[in-house]
């Protein structure tokens, strides 16, 4: 295994992604980034655990685009998946108007957990590291107002749970358990932690 450093830029990561959030986030790690979008079908078995439905997607994701990615000299691609669990029901995105509705009224004045897979892959070997965060968070009481005008905002129409922790809906949450970027979509600190697993040193 090659060992690099960070500074060195000899890795690409390329994000199977088209998050504006993911976005913002790799580009803490000082890599450069490229963004490729999977559009990876999302559907998975009955019965799986939120632990298996997460790695499972963050991994497809990342494996749609690793034939692309092979074009680029040193690329690591990087699959995230996030969802929501409340009383074991995963709560994905929202369909329409009502069902972000319905998400948020049962999440109002509850704890849920979020779960969120991450994979990397080095497009030249194939090798993969796969694994998940768990945060707990805790939302506000909210009036049926207070949550209409939020879903009206257009906010929590592309996030699970519908709701985003990092933007209108950071009024929503009364406080979390866990790492905020779990939340958010990308661990960071993980994300890290994988990297290293292929020699990637970074500051």
């Amino acid at each position: 295994m090659t060992q690099y450093a960070a500074s060195e830029m000899r890795a690409t990561l390329v994000l199977a992604s088209t998050s504006p959030r993911r976005q913002q986030l790799i580009g803490l790690l000082g890599l450069p980034v490229e963004i490729m979008p999977s559009h990876a079908d999302e559907d998975t078995p009955e019965g799986w655990s939120p632990a298996r439905i997460v790695e499972a997607l963050s991994h497809r994701k990342a494996s749609t685009v690793l034939d692309r990615a092979s074009q680029t000299p040193g690329a690591i691609v990087v699959g995230s998946d996030t969802i929501v669990v409340l009383d074991g029901d995963v709560l994905g995105k929202p369909k329409d108007r009502e069902d972000a509705v319905s998400m948020l009224t049962r999440l109002a004045g509850r704890g849920h957990e979020v779960y969120t897979g991450l994979c990397c892959i080095e497009a030249a070997s194939g090798r993969a590291v796969v694994s998940h965060s768990v945060t707990r968070v805790f939302m506000r009481a909210l009036s049926e107002d207070q949550i209409g005008r939020y879903v009206d905002s257009g906010e929590p129409m592309d996030k699970a749970g519908a709701y985003g922790i990092q933007e209108i809906g950071a009024m929503l949450v009364e406080r979390i358990e866990g790492d905020f970027f779990t939340v958010v979509g990308l661990p960071v600190s993980m994300l890290a932690a994988q990297l290293g697993e292929f020699g990637l040193q970074l500051p």
